[in-house]
């Protein structure tokens, strides 16, 4: 793919664990793609009516070798960890769980939640770091202001914002709002690669059209991009990048690793021990790891 062209992900619709799923949109990783940057995983759902899709419920479940990165539009969300951690997840604030070595939290949508709405991502721990301790972090971004745009950088740095949130690689995140027919051009990191997920209205990114639900991908080598929102309503979207990933990964499930064989110890370790700790406050039994296939887990790193 030349520096020119953006790449257009569709987002498949999957189940969200346990016996009350709802549905999401997983944009990422895809067979064409596992990683953008150090970002590995990227669930975008809602508007869900609470009332008829019974919002979320998702039991204590483990991760390890990841960051956990969640974003809402609206709607409000109850974080239980096993770190101790009990916090909620609010339009326009950031939670970040690192679950290194290894943690486990539990997700409830809150009684006055109506309508839930937002993003989860995971962020890849690179190798030196994939065995860090349990860490949460929250962050209330300012929003900047300009051409039309109103910008939350959550991570990293973007039109002069900069979030103090701690990251094992260079990251940015970001939630980009533009008003009926403004044009943002962006100086962004030209050794980044950029991902824009739209969540509502039509985006050109750098002259390639994108639907809500629709991931566009830009190619390192770029010092700007240039977001147009082409129709009369107002556009919203999630920008994510990050240096190319220069590892390969082996994700499954909740967790990410670097071979087979790390996998089918952490499930042993979930079902079976203690390293993931215990989650105290949620109302019902943690989820069990499903079952793995028989043939050996397979790594994967960014598309060539």
């Amino acid at each position: 793919m030349s520096h020119a062209e953006v790449e257009v992900l569709t987002a498949r619709e999957v189940p969200l664990g346990g016996p009350r799923a709802m549905t999401v949109r997983r944009t990422l990783p895809q067979r064409s793609r596992s990683l953008i940057g150090a970002w590995c995983f990227a669930d975008h759902y809602g508007p869900d009516e609470v009332a008829t899709s019974g919002g979320m419920d998702v039991a204590p479940h483990p991760h390890t070798g990841l960051q956990t990165v969640s974003w809402l539009f609206t709607g409000e969300i109850e974080h239980r960890d096993s770190l101790g951690t009990h916090a909620f997840v609010r339009p326009g604030e950031v939670n970040l769980m690192t679950g290194g070595h290894g943690i486990s939290h539990s997700e409830v949508s809150t009684p006055a939640t109506t309508v839930l709405h937002g993003v989860q991502l995971w962020v890849a721990l690179p190798g030196a770091h994939r065995h860090a301790p349990r860490d949460f972090q929250h962050h209330v971004p300012e929003p900047v202001r300009r051409d039309g745009a109103e910008i939350r950088v959550f991570l990293g740095t973007l039109a002069g914002a900069t979030s103090p949130v701690r990251t094992f690689t260079p990251l940015l995140g970001a939630e980009l709002r533009l008003a009926p027919g403004a044009t943002l051009t962006l100086p962004v990191d030209p050794a980044f690669e950029h991902g824009l997920l739209v969540d509502e209205g039509t985006l050109d990114l750098s002259g390639t059209p994108l639907r809500p639900a629709d991931l566009g991908y830009a190619a390192p080598g770029r010092p700007t991009l240039t977001l147009t929102n082409t129709a009369a309503t107002p556009a919203r979207a999630v920008l994510l990048g990050g240096p190319p990933f220069g590892e390969e990964i082996v994700m499954w499930w909740n967790f990410v690793a670097r071979t087979d064989e790390e996998i089918r110890q952490a499930r042993e370790d979930w079902m079976t021990g203690d390293r993931f700790g215990e989650v105290k406050g949620y109302a019902g039994a943690p989820l069990p790891a499903p079952e793995l296939p028989n043939t050996p887990l397979k790594a994967r790193g960014r598309a060539r």
